[in-house]
């Protein structure tokens, strides 16, 4: 009794952490783009794309900037392979994300709207994103999946679909489990999305000073004292 009681919280601690991992991305993400200049932060190879465009249409003469994300994302994840393995926990790439966020934030804060400051701020966000995409590809059973992209999850969540409307609802539940774990990912993603958005509409990059503050009170009330 008291391991399935045992086992269910641990399955509910997954599901909210999966939930809420997600939604910092989102908001990340989508505050990055629209309050730092069409930038992503956690889905760093999507800059590509806007560079490419961008420099054809010749929309933006300092869109090589977006290119820098590359390697200042490949350096927090080399960091942050280096930090999990030097302090034995896993949830500290965590307080780093949260600390980073803060960090930006405050800078975005200093720095006003000068577009160059708002690269700086970026780049510092695109930090934090590595080391949660770190974080997710180190230790892949705290959460369902992927926080920081969903084209994976999504195509997961399809293929489970596809299996439970060719084999029948009843044949086999493992699909069915599959999906609402994907839908905790892709839901709590878009949430993110959606206030990250919003509030950086209005207050800019300072806006990832919430996630940011949210993830470090999460890790010195729950995570601390815990080893991998």
């Amino acid at each position: 009794m008291i391991n399935d009681k045992t086992t269910t919280e641990a399955q509910s601690n997954i599901k909210w952490f999966t939930l809420f991992l997600s939604a910092v991305a989102g908001y990340c993400d989508t505050a990055t783009f629209i309050a730092g200049n069409g930038t992503f932060s956690a889905h760093v190879t999507g800059n590509f794309i806007i560079f490419a465009a961008q420099a054809i249409l010749n929309a933006d003469p300092n869109a090589w900037i977006k290119l820098i994300t590359f390697p200042v994302f490949i350096i927090a994840v080399i960091t942050g392979g280096w930090l999990a393995a030097k302090t034995g926990k896993r949830y500290v790439l965590l307080l780093t994300e949260g600390v980073l966020l803060m960090v930006a934030g405050g800078l975005a804060f200093w720095l006003g709207n000068e577009q160059s400051g708002r690269y700086v701020v970026v780049m510092v966000i695109v930090l934090a994103m590595g080391l949660q995409n770190t974080f997710g590809k180190l230790f892949p059973k705290e959460t369902y999946g992927p926080t920081t992209m969903m084209t994976g999850n999504v195509t997961q969540a399809s293929l489970d679909l596809g299996n439970l409307l060719w084999k029948g609802f009843k044949a086999d539940f493992l699909p069915l489990e599959s999906i609402k774990k994907q839908l905790f990912l892709v839901c709590g993603f878009l949430v993110g999305c959606f206030l990250g958005g919003l509030l950086a509409k209005f207050i800019g990059l300072q806006a990832v000073v919430l996630p940011g503050l949210t993830i470090t009170i999460f890790y010195f009330t729950r995570f601390s004292a815990e080893q991998t």
